[in-house]
């Protein structure tokens, strides 16, 4: 294996190494390197040293901005329509702006690292100021799986981007209303479009997705439960439905109270609909435009976040019911494990560490019970 340096300019050299190819003969590649004549030539003897042990890559003309096209095409596959379309925002909007142009054989740990601190300091497009750090560590994270890719298609002999600092996150304070205020939300949203979809999130703890999703052959108000069996993602304007979070269906029990106003919702709407000539079933979805067609995730948060507004509540994320449910349930006693199924996580470590906040008081509650059992159970000295 041979290889050998020419000075270009002062300062700059071409690396010439001889590769072999399928037939037997041997071509050249050539490399350009910025340093003194001993830092070339020890870059040299690297190439050399990586092309006869199998860690060698060739340079290619292709950019960031190219591979993560490329990258992007590749995942269509691989994850779902929503995965990829953020995929496609965090890579085009924020990762291609700060390191798009950088030839991807020369991209560096040093250059991703200062396109964090860059994307902190000034990355936002609106040009008022920076992306928030956790912004910053989905681009991280896209960023590694896509050159990860590279590196099992042989174009990086290794990722640049896992080496990279992450910027530090800090665990934002859950918001969730107390039960006093649950009462008063649901007394000011009562005659309005969203008042079952937000009685399903703060008193039953679904997701979004899934009261968009939730039809009225999956309710039981015989039974009092209903059967959360798929959710709905919303990709531009398309509505889809597919399998729920975990990937696991789940009964969640309903309380009188909810049993009594999905009776009284679901003769309302349809009335309304038989007015349209539209004859409801059990196909039907629980919460769906007038017309019965389904309802757009986005919708219901925009509407979520208008009708807020009108109040004196405080204001919080449509997402944040389903947390005032879950919190409410652990104040009040429930078991974490009930509450983890209820919630449909996937494990009871999700539930503990999302509502760690709320177990200081379960666990004074727990020791005084467990003291006051031994107390009784100590026979007063005679």
């Amino acid at each position: 294996m041979k290889g050998h340096i020419r000075e270009r300019s002062p300062g700059k050299w071409a690396i010439i190494v001889d590769l072999p190819d399928a037939g037997g003969k041997r071509r050249r590649k050539w490399h350009s390197f910025a340093g003194t004549k001993r830092q070339a030539q020890e870059e040299c003897a690297r190439i050399i040293t990586a092309i006869r042990h199998g860690g060698y890559t060739e340079p290619t003309k292709t950019t960031v901005a190219a591979y993560l096209d490329r990258w992007l095409d590749h995942e269509k596959s691989a994850v779902s329509p929503k995965t990829l379309e953020r995929y496609a925002e965090i890579a085009q909007k924020n990762i291609v702006p700060l390191i798009g142009d950088v030839l991807l054989s020369k991209l560096k740990t040093e250059r991703i690292d200062a396109a964090w601190t860059s994307a902190l300091a000034s990355g936002r497009r609106d040009g008022k100021g920076g992306l928030a750090p956790r912004t910053v560590h989905h681009m991280r994270r896209v960023l590694i799986k896509a050159l990860s890719q590279a590196v099992v298609w042989d174009m990086l002999p290794k990722n640049p981007a896992t080496a990279s600092k992450p910027p530090k996150v800090e665990r934002k304070e859950m918001r969730a209303y107390e039960a006093g205020t649950t009462a008063e939300l649901l007394d000011a949203v009562r005659d309005t479009r969203i008042f079952v979809p937000v009685l399903l999130a703060v008193m039953c703890g679904l997701r979004r997705g899934e009261i968009v999703a939730l039809r009225w052959r999956n309710v039981d108000l015989v039974n009092c439960r209903l059967a959360v069996v798929e959710t709905a993602e919303q990709i531009k304007s398309v509505v889809r439905l597919k399998e729920t979070k975990s990937g696991l269906s789940r009964v969640v029990s309903l309380s009188s109270t909810v049993v009594e106003e999905l009776k009284a919702y679901r003769a309302r709407q349809a009335e309304e609909q038989l007015k349209l000539g539209i004859r409801p079933d059990d196909r039907s979805f629980v919460v769906s435009q007038i017309d019965g067609a389904p309802l757009q995730p986005r919708s219901l948060t925009h509407e979520w976040t208008r009708i807020l507004a009108k109040t004196k509540l405080e204001r919080i994320r449509f997402h944040d019911l389903r947390h005032s449910h879950a919190t409410q349930m652990l104040a009040a006693g429930v078991h974490p494990k009930i509450a983890q199924e209820r919630l449909g996580h996937s494990t009871i470590a999700i539930t503990l560490d999302l509502y760690s906040h709320v177990m200081p008081g379960m666990q004074a509650d727990a020791a005084e019970q467990v003291d006051a059992a031994i107390r009784r159970a100590v026979k007063p000295a005679s």
